[in-house]
């Protein structure tokens, strides 16, 4: 009986198991899918940008390009951390590698600020240039790509919440800086368009104001980095959601604490459960891995759950 016993218990956990990695999967799916279009969509924006502003003499289309080829780069790094933080625990890594997502986002805000500086150092230096304005088409070239980035900050910021991923929100919010950003371009190129050699200071000054949305991206991307490696509490609600999950679990008289620390898109928690204190540690120990078995199969995005026993001060009646 107690063999029957300990093997069924061994194939309930490993279907549970199962059942977890499907479930991360279906989590990561749609971040990735969300990144992988954005290193495609930026790679043409940055080509098509690049050859705009060289063929039509614009400069702030030429910085606009460095700041989409900037953006392929952040996009393909946090598609890589999200394919590495899915690789399972090991010996140097007992807690997984779901960080990785917040130290692609840190590297990435790097990046980020030091193609601002370029961008910005390069128009300072042709402010006192003559040039003449740049061709008509480029303006339909800056439209489009406002537009575009428009809907890229729709689409991945709805991702970004539905999964939790705070890389893909401060990518998507990226995207949102660039749409203001070329929509100065666009403005910049109607000015030398319309005002001739006498305005072709507003081109390298659109650049400029193409520098500083960088720089707040790349600040934005910086914080959000920093905050998830320093364990940051979950939210409010998810806590609630988490302790009345617990609370329903046969045993469990109350929640002394929990702590539920965010990594990457998934969360550790750390419970302490009160239970009656005439029951066996048998039991206590039976009591802790129901709790835990519930909240790993209600909660896709927690990927552990460390339990601790106290005994209940107080009984319900």
């Amino acid at each position: 009986m107690r063999r029957e016993a300990a093997r069924a218990a061994e194939a309930s956990r490993y279907a549970a198991g199962v059942r977890r990695d499907d479930s991360r999967r279906r989590l990561y799916r749609p971040p990735m899918i969300a990144a992988a279009v954005g290193v495609g969509v930026n790679l043409a924006l940055g080509a098509a940008k690049l050859a705009g502003g060289v063929l039509g003499d614009s400069f702030a289309l030429i910085a606009d390009a460095v700041n989409s080829f900037g953006d392929t780069v952040a996009s393909a790094v946090v598609l890589a951390a999200l394919v590495y933080a899915q690789r399972p625990a090991d010996a140097q890594h007992p807690y997984g590698h779901t960080r990785a997502e917040a130290v692609a986002g840190a590297g990435v805000a790097v990046l980020v600020v030091l193609s601002g500086v370029w961008i910005a150092a390069e128009a300072v230096r042709r402010l006192p240039e003559v040039h003449g304005p740049p061709a008509i088409w480029t303006l339909w070239l800056a439209g489009g790509n406002a537009a575009i980035q428009e809907a890229l900050f729709r689409y991945k910021g709805r991702v970004g919440r539905a999964s939790g991923s705070q890389a893909m929100i401060a990518n998507a919010w990226d995207h949102r800086s660039d749409a203001l950003a070329a929509a100065a371009v666009l403005a910049g190129l109607v000015v030398v368009t319309v005002g001739g050699e006498a305005w072709a200071w507003a081109d390298e000054a659109a650049a400029l104001l193409v520098a500083a949305a960088i720089f707040w991206a790349g600040a934005a991307l910086f914080r959000t980095g920093a905050s998830d490696l320093l364990d940051r509490q979950a939210e409010p609600e998810m806590l609630r959601e988490v302790i009345g999950e617990a609370l329903r679990v046969e045993g469990v008289v109350a929640v002394e604490s929990l702590r539920l620390r965010k990594s990457g898109l998934e969360y550790f928690a750390d419970l302490h459960l009160e239970v009656d204190p005439a029951i066996t540690v048998t039991c206590g120990h039976a009591i802790g891995h129901r709790a835990k078995d519930r909240l790993l199969d209600r909660f896709e995005r927690l990927r552990d759950v460390l339990v601790h026993v106290e005994p209940a001060e107080e009984l319900p009646p």
